[in-house]
């Protein structure tokens, strides 16, 4: 099977040209087909939902890989964008109305954000495991509900196509209280890490906390609203992503 070139890269699947109008998302050897089917139940899902986004059409099996053939969308991602034009405004205005776009949908056929709130908490290394019992009271009070979750709306999942944001990468879709979308936006954007040896790194770390104040002030929503649910987020991504150090959280 004969696939273009590629056009994109990340850590877990390599997206190449396929047919005219379609790219091919190919994961990585080994990466578990549970997740793939996963992404693309998901995305299948959510295809006619009234948001801008990539279409799936079907997933396919290549060279002992997973993959799943999506609707091309030509553009500029966000986070590019905003690292071309240091337009951290523009950003959280793009960022800000695709999401409320998104948060307008509700579901129920997918999974509920405490469940997988809880699935990672319990793979959290025991010697990075605090306050579980504590996390959990706090994970059990937070709200319910039947709005459209993301799950991964960050810049690098948005891409600009004739100046309007379209979505990509639909792994973590769940339903929930939208306040949770909102404060696992705002971790995405300004808590996970930035490298020690990173050129300018304090200056990156400002730009982080920047974006999510400004993406804050444009979905009209106050860090106290999410600090419980940013509290659960910051606990259950050491479950998440057990490599990845912990950024750095300033008020």
């Amino acid at each position: 099977m004969k696939y273009g070139k590629i056009i994109g890269e990340g850590n877990t699947a390599t997206v190449y040209e396929w047919e005219e109008g379609k790219v091919l998302k190919l994961f990585a050897s080994g990466y578990p087909q549970s997740a793939v089917e996963t992404e693309f139940q998901n995305t299948r899902m959510i295809n006619d939902l009234s948001f801008a986004k990539a279409k799936a059409y079907e997933m396919i099996s290549c060279e002992e890989r997973m993959g799943i053939i999506y609707e091309k969308v030509d553009g500029e991602s966000l986070l590019d964008w905003v690292l071309r034009t240091g337009d951290l405004q523009g950003c959280a205005e793009y960022m800000a109305r695709l999401h409320k776009t998104i948060l307008q949908n509700k579901v129920s056929d997918v999974l509920n954000y405490k469940d997988f709130l809880k699935y990672h908490l319990l793979n959290v290394p025991s010697s990075k495991r605090m306050d579980h019992g504590q996390i959990c009271g706090i994970l059990d009070k937070l709200k319910d509900g039947d709005t459209l979750c993301h799950g991964d709306l960050h810049p690098g999942n948005i891409l600009l196509v004739s100046g309007q944001p379209v979505v990509i990468d639909f792994m973590n879709v769940c339903h929930g209280d939208l306040l949770y979308d909102v404060a696992r936006t705002v971790f995405l954007v300004q808590y996970t890490p930035v490298p020690e040896a990173a050129d300018d790194r304090e200056m990156l770390l400002r730009f982080k906390k920047t974006l999510a104040d400004l993406y804050l002030n444009e979905m009209n929503i106050s860090r106290h609203m999410i600090e419980d649910y940013l509290s659960v987020i910051t606990a259950a991504r050491a479950g998440e992503c057990p490599d990845e150090q912990p950024g750095e959280h300033s008020s």
